[in-house]
């Protein structure tokens, strides 16, 4: 009998959401995975270190870790009109040359957006960078311990509680550039699964992403669990957002968008470049 497959993911809505029938037990044939919770900069050292099975990771992450895993093509996260914002002060002006900016992590797919936006928008060039947990930001940005932050989920919705204003919308300026969906997270496995078990993993998540879909009733408790405090309200809006086609199908759009983030962040000297088939499944 093969062992339970370990999987890392946030306690974001949209993780808690789709992975809440296979890590319950309700996915039938499929046994439910030794979940750990961790944010995002978390699960891509991780990837890059070789542990856990399964992962939700960047997809800025990919071309360190495909070596060793495989992209596979649900679960993750990609859309339109969900971008990462770039948040400043009211008082701040719009140029953030030479500005201290903090981010959620410098292998996050929001900072790969941000740095191939500042390319063209920041002719000044950038200050400081500075790492902080995602739920830091915004709070160091109204505090006026930053010039600047780049926010990601939930903080769409909650940014102007903060006294905050958005000065860039990281998803806009890359969907106006491809006509591309968003590339955010990415659910990546070991190779050294096995394709039988790497496909039968794959029809796992997706039995569970439909599930939710079906019933998302059956989750409410498990995601507002993990919401750190989350408004329901806000969760829902979440999940609407997060949670689409790609999700349960990355298809060919998903797969462009990936390519053309990757290719791009690769030529401006931002990630490494992606082998040949580097992304086949």
């Amino acid at each position: 009998m093969a062992e339970r497959l370990s999987i890392a993911y946030s306690p974001c809505p949209n993780d808690t959401f789709v992975f809440h029938a296979w890590s319950h037990g309700l996915v039938p044939g499929a046994d439910a995975p030794e979940v750990t919770f961790a944010d995002i900069d978390v699960t891509n050292g991780l990837a890059e270190r070789g542990e856990l099975d399964v992962l939700k990771v960047s997809y800025a992450a990919l071309p360190w870790v495909l070596d060793e895993y495989t992209l596979l093509p649900c679960g993750g996260a990609l859309g339109r009109g969900c971008g990462p914002l770039v948040l400043t002060r009211p008082d701040s002006g719009d140029d953030l040359s030479g500005k201290t900016v903090a981010v959620p992590s410098e292998r996050s797919t929001a900072y790969l957006l941000f740095r191939l936006w500042a390319a063209k928008a920041v002719p000044g060039g950038l200050g400081r960078i500075v790492v902080l947990p995602f739920h830091e930001i915004m709070p160091a940005v109204r505090d006026g311990r930053v010039d600047a932050g780049l926010v990601i989920h939930e903080a769409r919705f909650t940014y102007r509680n903060y006294g905050l204003r958005s000065l860039a919308d990281m998803g806009e300026a890359w969907e106006r550039e491809t006509g591309l969906p968003i590339p955010l997270g990415a659910i990546i496995a070991r190779r050294s699964l096995g394709a039988e078990r790497l496909r039968a993993l794959t029809e796992a998540i997706r039995a569970s992403v439909r599930q939710a879909w079906d019933d998302p009733e059956a989750s409410r408790q498990y995601v507002l669990e993990h919401a750190q405090e989350m408004d329901p309200d806000v969760a829902d809006q979440h999940i609407a957002l997060y949670v689409n086609e790609f999700t349960a199908e990355l298809g060919e759009e998903g797969h462009a968008a990936v390519r053309a983030l990757l290719t791009r962040a690769a030529a401006e000297g931002l990630v490494p470049p992606l082998g040949p088939g580097a992304l086949d499944f």
